[in-house]
């Protein structure tokens, strides 16, 4: 620890830190805009200028390291007279357009041209103008109005992890662009926004929509991913404008993905349901809400009666609240049916039986920072999880050393050790290999699953990256949960776990992956789950946010068991998708008009409340399945608020119920014959919010679908990178434009799922047929 004085006031600082770090830590306000706590130093605005005895003249306080008995003076007359010379060389060329500027009334330099600026500038010669550049659909320039501090340039190279912006020129004629005829497209892109002080990079969807003193502003959590990231929502006139991140060190430090920033504009689509609507005699009319739920109650009580209870099954998705799971198994079970499940997405269900608890991270998000060797198995990393792949980043920095076994070669924008790309169900077996290769390593007992994988030289690497470290996380992502074998695989991870000594755990697919399981929305011994409610069609199905052709493993089987059963009901937010198979639609509040709980990827409980009214005749879902459990003489649906909901929800010991543990699985899926498909959910494709969501769909990562597949299988069947292919799986067919990626295994085939393109077809890791169009 070193001691200065700053102010005439004494404080001890970590040898290394710099003055502005000593300054912040003291609580003493030091003028600056090009300095950020979360990127390099560049010290070239030089507004942080300060008074250091004995130096020559002012120094940049977010450069100059600390010494031992160090003076400084941050509000001397040298000191502010250097900071209003600053700033008025920095207002010689900013426009006068503050009125119209969508920074206006959060704008560092307006704040500070306050402080430190003169009444009138002393330079009568013209400004100088800029030309705007287009960086996309998200982000809105106005160049003329950059003081080049460099931050957006910076953000790029180390946080998003690619250059996309940069500097070019000197003096007066430097401008900050893009590369020519590039946009800035990274899944972290709006953070520029935050991070730019003046009114250059604004935000495109908000852009002239409101001032931000009109706004209030309101906390909330995400529900698009499993971290939970906290989220400032800004209100006007009772509808949402704006979201900005919310800092918290230990979920989503102080940034946002462009999902959880963004997807707010799918909250006043056109799309949204306002009132409850029934159909009758195949045309859809509007209800009131008693008439609506009274002819649910009936309807099921009806099938109950005539099919029994287990003709009767829940699916919802893992988006929707802890409150709506819970009420959602609670109200299936209490009318004699275990048919409840909350894992669309996933197909293989035979480690239900032996697992011991909840899956979850292992550990904390922040606990991530501090892994000296990492695997990540089977996670389409950065467009699933963009702000756990940015920690990794900023980890592999600091020199942890990232593994990675997936089905495909995606560039994470980091540094990679050692990676093995094989088709989706042979990654267990990698996952063996490298546990004999490891134990070998190590000099203990192979784990008897592994003893006869055969070691390749990938597999090989990776062991010995893992064995060299003292600390090592496995990490599965969404690939490892959804394939065929997930089971397999999970328990591959687990042996590998064991032998390194290793924490491992699972990359949340949504908001509530984990928070499923606490509510209780998985079958029970008696009930089937997601898939086989599916394979075997019921009677009557209540969805819950679930639009079945986008949010289900196999959306051909889930279309033809919906379309197969006397009565279907669906709770959620918009109309336009689930009308095509429901009988009664009842409208539910999204997460910014109704309180609720997101249980996140590392088991940490966030409740969050509305943050403005219910839309129409929307009605907060917890509410509609309280009353509906009510009219179907359900016992224990007197709740009388969305806590008392929580508490039941959240009974018992919450850290006691996560556990990814798992015995012997049930079954193993066999590899398919020929092609198999490698399916991604597209980032901006994950849930029903974010697919209406305008400003994303017109981004780069909401392309239409297209069948990658290597150079070899395109000339197998005589197409050109850029022809169309025609797919065929489980009756099903699409017809897309083929692209080739030689970084994916000879006999898989690449289709996203999750898109309209694509809904068609089958499994999303089954068996595909492809033939030229």
């Amino acid at each position: 620890m070193l001691e200065l004085e700053i102010d005439g006031k004494k404080i001890e600082v970590p040898e290394g830190s710099t003055i502005m770090d000593a300054a912040n830590r003291m609580g003493t306000y030091v003028p600056h805009f090009c300095y950020h706590r979360k990127l390099s130093i560049a010290a070239n605005c030089r507004m942080c200028l300060v008074e250091v005895e004995k130096a020559p003249k002012p120094l940049p306080a977010c450069a100059t390291p600390v010494t031992a008995g160090m003076k400084v003076f941050t509000h001397s007359d040298t000191a502010v007279n250097a900071q209003k010379s600053v700033m008025e060389f920095l207002l010689i060329n900013h426009p006068l357009d503050c009125p119209i500027c969508d920074q206006g009334g959060e704008c560092q330099l307006q704040d500070l041209a306050v402080g430190y600026g003169g009444g009138a500038s002393r330079y009568a010669e013209p400004k100088r103008v800029v030309f705007n550049k287009n960086l996309g659909p998200l982000i809105s320039t106005d160049m003329t109005r950059c003081i080049h501090c460099t931050r957006c340039v910076r953000f790029g190279q180390e946080i998003a992890g690619i250059m996309e912006l940069g500097m070019a020129g000197r003096g007066e004629h430097s401008e900050i662009l893009s590369f020519v005829g590039r946009t800035v497209d990274s899944e972290l892109s709006g953070n520029v926004i935050d991070l730019c002080p003046v009114g250059a990079l604004t935000s495109k969807p908000f852009r002239y929509s409101a001032r931000t003193w009109e706004l209030s502003r309101r906390k909330s959590v995400s529900p698009h991913c499993g971290l939970g990231s906290n989220l400032m929502v800004q209100v006007k006139q009772k509808r949402v404008m704006r979201v900005l991140p919310r800092e918290n060190e230990e979920i989503n430090e102080c940034w946002l993905s462009d999902k959880d920033r963004f997807s707010y504009e799918g909250l006043n689509s056109e799309a949204r349901l306002s009132v409850p609507m029934v159909k009758r005699d195949g045309r859809w009319a509007e209800s009131d809400w008693q008439s609506a739920l009274e002819l649910v109650a009936s309807e099921l009580k009806r099938i109950g009666e005539q099919h029994g209870a287990s003709a009767i099954g829940a699916l919802a998705t893992p988006h929707s609240t802890l409150e709506e799971l819970y009420l959602l198994q609670k109200l299936t079970r209490g009318i004699g049916s275990e048919n409840v499940d909350f894992r669309l997405r996933r197909s293989d269900f035979s480690a239900d039986a032996s697992a011991k608890g909840a899956p979850w991270l292992g550990m904390k998000i922040a606990e991530i920072d501090g892994l000296d060797r990492v695997l990540v198995a089977g996670s389409f990393l950065r467009k699933d999880h963009p702000l756990i792949a940015q920690r990794l980043r900023q980890a592999t920095k600091r020199g942890t050393e990232l593994n990675i076994v997936h089905a495909t070669d995606d560039d994470l924008l980091m540094k990679v050790a050692n990676k093995a790309i094989v088709a989706p169900l042979a990654i267990a077996g990698t996952l063996l290999a490298i546990a004999k290769a490891t134990a070998e390593i190590k000099g203990v007992a192979v784990p008897p699953a592994a003893q006869s994988a055969a070691v390749t030289d990938a597999a090989r690497k990776i062991a010995a990256s893992l064995a060299s470290g003292k600390n090592a996380g496995i990490l599965l992502g969404n690939l490892a949960q959804q394939a065929g074998n997930a089971s397999g695989l999970h328990q591959a991870a687990q042996a590998l776990a064991a032998v390194l000594g290793a924490r491992f755990g699972f990359l949340g697919e949504a908001a509530n992956s984990v928070g499923g399981y606490i509510a209780g929305a998985i079958p029970g011994k008696t009930g089937a789950n997601a898939r086989r409610m599916l394979a075997e069609p019921r009677k009557a199905y209540l969805l819950l946010n679930a639009e079945v052709e986008l949010d289900c493993n196999d959306p051909a089987l889930a279309i033809r068991a919906l379309d197969q059963a006397e009565f279907v009901v669906a709770l959620g937010a918009y109309r336009d998708r689930v009308a095509d198979y429901a009988n009664v639609m009842l409208p539910i509040a999204p997460f910014t008009e109704t309180s609720g709980t997101f249980v996140n990827c590392e088991g940490r409980t966030q409740s969050f409340n509305g943050v403005v009214p219910p839309l129409g005749d929307t009605r907060p879902g917890w509410k509609v399945l309280r009353v509906l459990g009510n009219l179907l003489g359900v016992s224990g649906f007197d709740f009388n608020s969305s806590e008392a909901v929580r508490d039941a929800a959240l009974a018992g010991d919450l850290a006691a119920k996560l556990d990814n543990g798992i015995g012997e699985p049930a079954s193993a899926a066999a590899a398919p014959a020929g092609l198999a498909r490698i399916a991604d959910v597209p980032i901006y494709a994950a849930d029903a919010v974010v697919r209406r969501a305008g400003s994303l769909q017109a981004s780069k990562d909401a392309q239409a679908p297209k069948a990658w597949m290597a150079s070899s299988l395109l000339r197998s069947l005589g197409v050109d990178a850029g022809g169309k292919v025609k797919l065929m799986q489980d009756g099903g067919e699409a017809v897309l434009e083929a692209a080739a990626d030689d970084t994916l295994p000879a006999d898989c085939v690449r289709v996203a799922a999750g898109h309209p393109a694509t809904a068609g077809l089958g499994a999303m890791f089954g068996a595909i047929s492809v033939e030229r169009a």
